[in-house]
């Protein structure tokens, strides 16, 4: 197979969303495009979509008058696929249905020349499977796009055994041609990115369904917790329901891991035909079908204007003199609370005090706050060698080891110093808040408040209340995280609240995809970043985060939940059993400079 050098006809055969998307990058681009569908509304439909979309273009200054007027005549529709016989490339994005794509196949083996390109956009389906089906195998590539085409910079390349390497050099020539970052990947569900995002999406949608967060709280937790452009349901209803469940089957059907077998509330959305935004109501409800605005329904919660009453609080006390110690004390002493800052010497929590200073001191070169804002701070703070200076306190939290022994001898501690009524409340991320509880005389007082690093920077609160706690307990912490201007997010007291029991799983299954070998650290941390919009590919998080910590907290999580797929991958085991434990090191997934 001799293929065109550059494909400079392209049809695309299905004008959705996403086929409507990849038309315009590739008539922006210069390409002669033929938009295909059976549907004379969905073709006329794509041409306003990008006369639209190439106007706002221009409005920014991102594209020319002239060029868009030349986009423009560069593109056409048929409804017809004869519409294609002089492509030098076909892009189908069909239906996720073998019996479809493959009709398309069949059909356009009659009409395009010998040497013309076949690729397909599916993100589930195997392409070696559609291409064995096709009188030329050898021309059948994936080429999968993300949504919206023309801001999303990944295209993963696909091939099969039976794909001929000159048509995939094409079409990552082409895919690069576009502005486009073109990742080579192997034929299976899901390829890299929705391979790890959809068991992600998968566990969010069955930790709703379980009744354990709200919607609401399941999104801001991701967004606001791992600086995420979109939270997972509400990615699930952009996606479509309908779309998700079958990339799932798929996953599960080549994986049979459990963590990829669809949550039941997809297939019940799917099959009530609330596949998301399209239709106007998925797990969310929208203004129209296909809006993006999000109107109240009957789940939607209701403004907090009764109920227990908070307790005052005053008074601070902070248990620790670490990263996330420090951190706590300094958004509570902007927040106008007076602070003990207690520590197990006098250096260590003076120590303490001055890691709150320098972080000030950063803040006021930044114009975040002011020289005055700063010093009254500073003085809200008071260090202690000594935890009997917590006696006073309203609110005590402690940011200690994340060793369970170790917090249970300070809460018992706390038990006995600190005065009847205040509140006590661990920062753990993966510890059973009750066990902290268990160990003092007062568990209806203890609560978690799960900060994230950098506190001062970092919105969410993750507030774990224990089948103990007392509502007038919850509704303080509720009331003082606002005041302390971040987001607060209820959930119950299981291993790794929302964020750590979706985020370190997915993490898990990204190593385990580089142990078989099917993709590179790099274009794997890659695949996440410009196909998913996230800010850290997963090697580049664990590295930050530190192997060894996040090894205990997939172990947490197995012994929690029993799953197989839970299970942590050896190869994380490995590394971290040899040293490499990420920056902190010098090498984890990666190697870095000594400092």
């Amino acid at each position: 197979m001799n293929p065109p050098v550059s494909a400079r006809t392209v049809a695309v055969v299905g004008l959705g969303t996403m086929g409507t998307g990849i038309a315009e990058v590739l008539a922006c681009a210069g390409r002669e495009v033929v938009g295909i569908d059976i549907s004379e509304t969905a073709a006329r439909r794509a041409v306003t979509t990008v006369e639209a979309s190439t106007a706002r273009a221009v409005e920014r200054g991102r594209l020319s008058g002239d060029d868009r007027r030349a986009a423009l005549a560069r593109l056409r529709t048929a409804t017809t696929l004869r519409a294609a016989v002089d492509a030098d490339l076909v892009i189908e994005v069909v239906s996720e249905s073998y019996e479809t794509k493959q009709q398309v196949f069949r059909e356009l083996d009659g009409i395009v020349r010998p040497d013309a390109i076949l690729a397909t956009g599916t993100n589930a389906l195997s392409v070696t499977r559609l291409a064995a089906d096709s009188r030329h195998p050898e021309r059948v590539v994936g080429m999968h796009f993300f949504n919206p085409a023309p801001a999303m910079k990944l295209v993963e390349i696909v091939s099969s055994v039976l794909t001929s390497p000159s048509a995939v050099a094409a079409v990552t020539g082409l895919a690069r041609d576009l502005g486009k970052e073109p990742v080579a990947v192997g034929d299976r569900p899901g390829f890299v990115a929705d391979g790890l995002l959809f068991g992600y999406l998968n566990r969010a949608a069955a930790m709703y369904e379980s009744n354990y967060a709200s919607r609401e709280d399941i999104d801001a937790a991701m967004r606001l917790g791992c600086g995420l452009p979109m939270g997972p349901l509400a990615l699930l209803d952009l996606i479509g329901v309908d779309t998700a469940r079958t990339v799932l089957e798929a996953m599960y059907a080549d994986s049979q891991d459990r963590l990829h077998a669809p949550a039941p509330v997809l297939r019940q959305l799917a099959a009530a035909g609330l596949t998301g935004r399209k239709a106007g109501r998925g797990f969310y409800t929208y203004a129209a079908p296909g809006s993006a605005e999000v109107v109240p329904d009957a789940l939607t919660p209701a403004p907090v204007t009764a109920g227990a009453v908070p307790r005052e609080v005053r008074t601070v006390g902070v248990a620790g003199s670490g990263t996330m110690a420090s951190g706590i004390a300094e958004v509570f002493a902007k927040a106008g609370y007076d602070v003990v800052l207690a520590a197990r010497s006098t250096p260590k929590a003076e120590a303490a005090r001055e890691r709150v200073a320098a972080s000030l001191t950063r803040s006021v070169a930044k114009g975040r706050t002011t020289e005055a804002a700063r010093d009254a701070a500073l003085g809200r703070i008071a260090p202690a060698g000594t935890l009997d200076a917590l006696a006073g306190a309203d609110l005590v939290l402690e940011a200690v080891a994340e060793d369970l022994g170790v917090k249970q001898k300070l809460f018992a501690a706390l038990d006995r110093i600190c005065k009847p009524g205040a509140v006590l409340a661990t920062t753990t991320s993966s510890l059973p808040v009750v066990a902290c509880a268990r160990a003092t005389s007062r568990p209806q007082d203890v609560i978690g408040m799960h900060f994230f690093n950098p506190a001062p920077a970092m919105k969410l609160v993750e507030v774990v209340r224990t089948v103990l706690t007392g509502d007038d307990v919850h509704a303080t912490v509720r009331a003082l995280t606002a005041t302390i201007k971040k987001h607060p997010v209820d959930c119950g007291d299981r291993a790794g609240f929302i964020v750590n029991a979706l985020l370190f799983p997915y993490l898990n299954n990204a190593v385990k995809m580089l142990e078989q070998h099917y993709a590179s650290v790099d274009d794997i941390d890659a695949a996440i970043r410009l196909g998913g919009g996230y800010p850290m590919g997963p090697f580049e998080l664990l590295d930050v985060v530190g192997l060894d910590v996040s090894l205990a907290i997939e172990k947490v999580l197995y012994e929690e939940f029993r799953e197989p797929g839970l299970a942590p991958a050896p190869l994380l085991e490995h590394l971290v059993a040899a040293g490499c434990l990420g920056r902190k090191t010098g090498r984890g997934f990666r190697e870095y400079a000594r400092r």
